[in-house]
């Protein structure tokens, strides 16, 4: 069985990813002053120059800045350990507070050691009907209704217990409204 969470043939290009990452940040911003989210960046640091998928910038904390890195992994395969040790350095290079990483195909269990580890959030991009479920006495791939209405994409935190075991947290569903709100 191929699990959703690793699906290297999601429908979606790398740059309507991307998009899709930046504009359900916008949407979960609802409550900060000062939010800016801004699509493949480059930043400046001490020892290089930076490319970031998605640069979020807010103010929080009676107007403390917050600065965080976002990166998008649309690969065929599981997101390995030194992607996310590659984004830690450059959270560190570039003085952020905070670094996350979506991918479409999961992560190895030693990327969610590490991510855990030094803070860095993981995201899976799953596509929505796979949250559809049903209940039958014979295990059948049961197409959802489509007075379901269920979203293109579903988003799914992806972490270690304290027992050391993989855990998964429904993020909700990324709306296309806001894609077609934003014109694309």
């Amino acid at each position: 069985m191929f699990p959703p969470m690793a699906n290297p043939n999601l429908e979606i290009t790398a740059a309507e990813f991307e998009r899709l990452v930046r504009d359900w940040i916008l949407k979960q911003g609802g409550e900060l002053t000062s939010l800016e989210v801004k699509h493949n960046v480059k930043v400046e640091a001490y020892d290089s120059t930076y490319q970031i998928d998605v640069l979020a910038k807010f103010q929080a904390f009676a107007g403390a800045e917050f600065i965080v890195l976002i990166e998008c992994k649309k690969y065929r395969n599981v997101v390995e350990r030194e992607l996310v040790q590659v984004l830690h350095d450059k959270v560190r290079s570039l003085g952020a507070h905070k670094g996350m990483l979506f991918t479409t195909t999961g992560f190895q269990s030693g990327a969610i050691k590490y991510a855990k580890a030094h803070g860095i959030a993981l995201v899976s991009i799953i596509e929505g009907a796979t949250t559809y479920e049903t209940r039958s006495a014979y295990p059948v791939a049961a197409q959802p209704p489509a007075w379901h209405n269920l979203p293109k994409f579903a988003l799914w935190h992806v972490g270690e217990n304290d027992a050391g075991s993989i855990s998964m947290k429904s993020l909700g569903r990324a709306d296309t409204e806001i894609k077609e709100m934003l014109g694309y």
